[in-house]
């Protein structure tokens, strides 16, 4: 490939970066395996470069070569989910990602937000792999019919059953929140400098006022999880350990609120909030202190 077509496949492969990574979260239900597939994306891409002969956008062809890679990736591999799905047994979980980096920031389309939050990439995971790939190619992308079915090698036919059966499977596995707030509204920040000052002062019944009365919070990687206002405080007071023992910082996770935490000065790990307008519906930890310094970097 001469410098001139490098270029125009690289400039093309970064525009659509971003899109592809966001379709490679929602199949893989990992950030580091989303990244991972992007990058084989791209050296797919370069070496089939050359003969690519226009016989279909350059949009539609990255994201045939995308989709193919995460299902190579997703063959023999067991099902990723969150403790909040009470099919799940322990691990593997899903991991989130910075919004910023697959376009859920607040100026994003709501469908967009959606697209990512954790409890639809969960409930994604219950989909056999090629049902994933028609729902979000058809449902989240709006790629024709015609053009999915080209890119799986399926009929027309096969991609309206395989969406049929898909969204049947998703409506039971993950059903719409209510009221979820936006992160742009006033009310989904007070729910998180409330939440956030809650650890920070070590006052677990500021915690307890922030939820819900129906209310999970879960931990990872442990996937210990409790259910209901009274469970959660009860799971999370012990953890408080004394004012400035938690140091926090707001975020934004999977198109959600979320707080990065230190303790002691250490990096702990990331909380996403599921925030409503009658308060937090779900916390989900991920202690994990290498998302820390991630997340600062993706800013």
């Amino acid at each position: 490939m001469d410098g001139t077509g490098t270029a125009a496949l690289t400039e093309r492969f970064e525009r659509e970066r971003r899109g592809l990574l966001a379709h490679s979260y929602r199949m893989l239900g990992t950030w580091d395996e989303a990244e991972d597939a992007v990058q084989e994306t791209y050296l797919r891409a370069f070496r089939a470069w050359p003969a690519f002969e226009q016989r279909s956008s350059v949009r539609v062809w990255l994201y045939r070569i995308v989709t193919n890679v995460c299902l190579n990736a997703l063959t023999g591999r067991s099902r990723r989910a969150l403790p909040s799905d009470t099919a799940t047994e322990p691990g593997p979980w899903i991991q989130p990602i910075p919004s910023t980096l697959v376009g859920a920031d607040p100026e994003a389309e709501v469908v967009a937000r959606e697209a990512v939050r954790l409890a639809f990439v969960a409930g994604l995971q219950h989909l056999p792999a090629r049902q994933r790939a028609v729902l979000l190619l058809r449902e989240v992308l709006a790629f024709p019919a015609a053009e999915v079915a080209t890119m799986l090698d399926l009929s027309v036919a096969a991609v309206k059953s395989a969406l049929q059966r898909a969204r049947a499977t998703l409506a039971q596995v993950a059903p719409s929140p209510d009221r979820i707030t936006e992160p742009a509204d006033p009310r989904t920040r007070e729910l998180l400098d409330r939440y956030m000052a809650a650890w920070e002062h070590a006052d677990p019944a500021a915690f307890q006022r922030v939820l819900r009365a129906d209310a999970v919070l879960s931990l990872l990687p442990s996937g210990v999880r409790a259910d209901g206002n009274a469970a959660c405080l009860a799971l999370a007071a012990p953890s408080m350990d004394g004012p400035d023992a938690w140091r926090m910082v707001p975020a934004d996770a999977n198109g959600q609120p979320a707080a990065l935490a230190w303790w002691h000065g250490e990096p702990f790990g990331v909380a996403v909030l599921t925030t409503t307008t009658d308060g937090i519906a779900a916390v989900t930890v991920f202690a994990d202190p290498d998302l820390v310094a991630r997340f600062i970097d993706a800013r």
